[in-house]
């Protein structure tokens, strides 16, 4: 049976990988709310060849600029007008493959009644495209499992479901204020696919335009990643016809970069292994 899929994108300054980020899953879902919190740089300009490109699918809107509490309150705001089985929660920031949002589709289509959320994992990106964090850094635990991993595909006539708290620790919770991901693990599936996440590179014209963004100064990273290997291949959507107003994403760390990261890798590898630290920012 099939089932309508809404992806829920809501941005502020992703100027440097929302066009992949949309072009990697639009044509998989029914809709795609993609919906602007103030940006400041390229984002609007790019937000628009978007709704050019897919005009039938994207629901555009300006919100304005939001504080942590009226972020989340926007995040319930697109949920509550989201007239579909399953929702996805897609950030300005996460380029999916192909056959990952392939297989989450054909499984919510296969398995949609019997399921309430899909647990995905993530490679998250340090330094440049080519380079990612260990996954030790990962400290999301969901049913024993701990690492980059997240629920990015929910049910939406799960009772009572909505966000709760502030942008930077938001979760997704029931009628009975549980956390989607401590539900009823047999309503839950994990997936092995991967997608990428840029959380830790600059996403806008520049790291001051990051800072712009609530809580965004707390992602950037120094670290020298893991280099992926000769023959990885990366999201189709990088290949594809873009606007001239996009820049390539295959940038490379520059020498400053490597440097500094050069001396704090060690001790943030030190740190994650002597002291937890907390989920969220």
């Amino acid at each position: 049976m099939s089932n309508s899929i809404f992806a829920h994108t809501l941005v502020r300054n992703e100027e440097r990988y929302l066009w992949f980020a949309i072009s990697s899953v639009v044509d998989y879902v029914d809709r795609v709310f993609l919906w602007d919190t103030g940006s400041t740089d390229k984002s609007l300009e790019i937000e628009k060849e978007i709704k050019k490109k897919w005009p039938g699918k994207i629901d555009l809107r300006q919100i304005g600029e939001v504080d942590a509490n009226e972020f989340t309150s926007v995040r319930q705001k697109m949920l509550d007008q989201s007239d579909c089985d399953w929702v996805m929660i897609l950030d300005g920031d996460e380029v999916w493959w192909k056959d990952s949002i392939k297989r989450a589709i054909d499984l919510i289509n296969e398995k949609g009644n019997e399921l309430d959320s899909l647990v995905h994992r993530y490679y998250n990106l340090v330094g440049d495209i080519f380079h990612y964090q260990e996954e030790k850094a990962g400290r999301y635990v969901i049913d024993g499992k701990q690492g980059n991993l997240t629920v990015r595909f929910f049910r939406r006539n799960i009772p009572g479901i909505h966000f709760d708290n502030p942008h930077g620790t938001q979760g997704l919770f029931d009628k009975d204020g549980v956390l989607i991901q401590e539900r009823d693990p047999k309503r839950r599936f994990h997936l092995d696919d991967y997608y990428l996440h840029f959380t830790h590179l600059v996403r806008s014209t520049s790291l001051i335009e990051d800072k712009k963004v609530i809580k965004r100064n707390l992602k950037y990273k120094y670290e020298l990643g893991i280099p992926f290997p000769l023959d990885f291949y990366y999201p189709e959507a990088f290949f594809k016809d873009r606007p001239d107003i996009v820049e390539s994403p295959w940038r490379v760390m520059d020498a400053s970069f490597r440097i500094r990261s050069f001396f704090e890798t060690p001790l943030r590898k030190i740190k994650r292994r002597i002291w937890w630290g907390k989920t969220g920012y």
